[in-house]
């Protein structure tokens, strides 16, 4: 036994000389387990908000109080699934299809316009349904000016300090697609997707003094909007937001409403399941409202829990696009972790009336099934950068 000992000693001597070592072991991609866990208390705790809020609704809409969760469940779970299978789909792909991405959107847009395909519901035509299916364009056109401005500022990294190439290209594409949504009309979300485009393109390289460039288009945009759509549509909402309690019984009513959910919350709210406003007084309260609803149940704290997982969400999501391997996957991960927060926020600000009311979920939390499917796909973007960066560094 000791001279087999000793031979085993001799032989991993020599093996150390000749570098005759065993073949390591390969690399095991890993994402960022952080900020995976921040999605899922994200989308616990809106779960847990959108049954409080959904099913005084849904009994008087379906006569099944279960009727909205158990459909917000199934979306979550599905996006969930598509999350994780997108975690491993290289995301250097979307690069390759970005003008086919964008042009399936517009295409989808310019569809949605058109009476007899998109559906009309609250008085704007956002819809497509395919059977029992439907989907809102705009949802999809978000991801599609991602990935396209993404490509864009990647292609043209070392002129993007210059007008023809750091302005023309992307202020083209945002005029014709706020013209498109205006069309539904969608203000809300051609606000969004026009602050996403800018921070991309200024993140990007594009100089400051060349925003008042794009700021003309805008103003040539609107003021073409205005003339189709009538001064009415633009003036009557300002009217509204700076005199909520204006028309009460009527124009007003929801953001009256959300202020009284928000008024009545105080420190630590009535408790879980005890809103009152939630009981057919604020219209939306499962879906654009339903932080007005957590600061009824669950009072500031309850608020303020929201906004820090949001805040915590932003560190992640900025600190995976910070370690990207190349220029595209840095723009697509801050283009992404850019149109959650800046839609979240948004959203807090209309429930508040901080800025006029105008129609924008709250990601995560609002029910919905494109929005959160939608969301949870460009999670799956977001944490396979973040194994990408991780080989890097290894």
């Amino acid at each position: 036994m000791a001279s087999l000992s000793a031979e085993k000693r001799r032989a991993s001597r020599a093996s150390k000389r000749t570098g005759a070592h065993a073949a390591p072991k390969p690399k095991q991609k890993r994402f960022d387990t952080a900020f995976l866990i921040i999605i899922l208390i994200l989308l616990a705790y809106g779960v847990i908000m959108v049954f409080s809020a959904s099913y005084p609704a849904a009994l008087q809409k379906t006569g099944n109080s279960l009727h909205f969760i158990s459909q917000h469940v199934l979306y979550v779970a599905v996006g969930i699934a598509a999350m994780l299978l997108i975690s491993r789909i290289d995301y250097r792909l979307y690069r390759r299809f970005a003008y086919i991405i964008f042009g399936v959107a517009l295409i989808l847009l310019i569809l949605v316009a058109i009476p007899g395909v998109g559906r009309v519901l609250n008085n704007a035509r956002r819809w497509i349904y395919i059977g029992p299916i439907g989907f809102q364009p705009s949802e999809i056109m978000k991801f599609a000016v991602i990935v396209l401005f993404s490509h864009l500022i990647a292609h043209y990294q070392s002129r993007m300090n210059t007008f023809k190439q750091g302005v023309l290209p992307f202020a083209a594409v945002l005029l014709v697609i706020a013209v498109l949504m205006m069309l539904e009309p969608h203000l809300s979300g051609t606000i969004l997707i026009f602050g996403i485009g800018c921070i991309m393109m200024y993140i990007g390289g594009t100089k400051l003094r060349y925003f008042l460039a794009v700021g003309g288009l805008s103003v040539g945009a609107i003021a073409g909007i205005v003339a189709f759509k009538g001064v009415s549509y633009i003036t009557e909402r300002l009217q509204f937001w700076l005199n909520p309690f204006a028309d009460i019984n009527d124009k007003t009513w929801q953001t009256v409403q959300s202020l009284v959910a928000i008024g009545s919350g105080g420190l630590l709210g009535r408790g879980i399941g005890a809103s009152r406003q939630k009981y057919l007084y604020l219209p939306e309260p499962y879906n654009d409202f339903i932080f007005a609803i957590i600061c009824e149940e669950l009072g500031l704290i309850g608020a303020l829990f929201v906004i820090v997982l949001f805040v915590l969400f932003a560190v992640r999501g900025f600190s995976i696009a910070s370690k990207a391997p190349d220029r595209f996957g840095f723009m697509l991960a801050t283009g992404i972790t850019v149109q959650i927060c800046l839609q979240a926020a948004l959203n807090i600000a209309v429930v508040t009336n901080t800025i006029p009311n105008t129609g924008i979920s709250l990601p995560f939390f609002s029910y919905g099934g494109t929005a959160i499917m939608m969301q949870l796909g460009e999670m799956g973007i977001l944490l396979n950068i973040s194994r990408h960066a991780f080989m890097e560094k290894t």
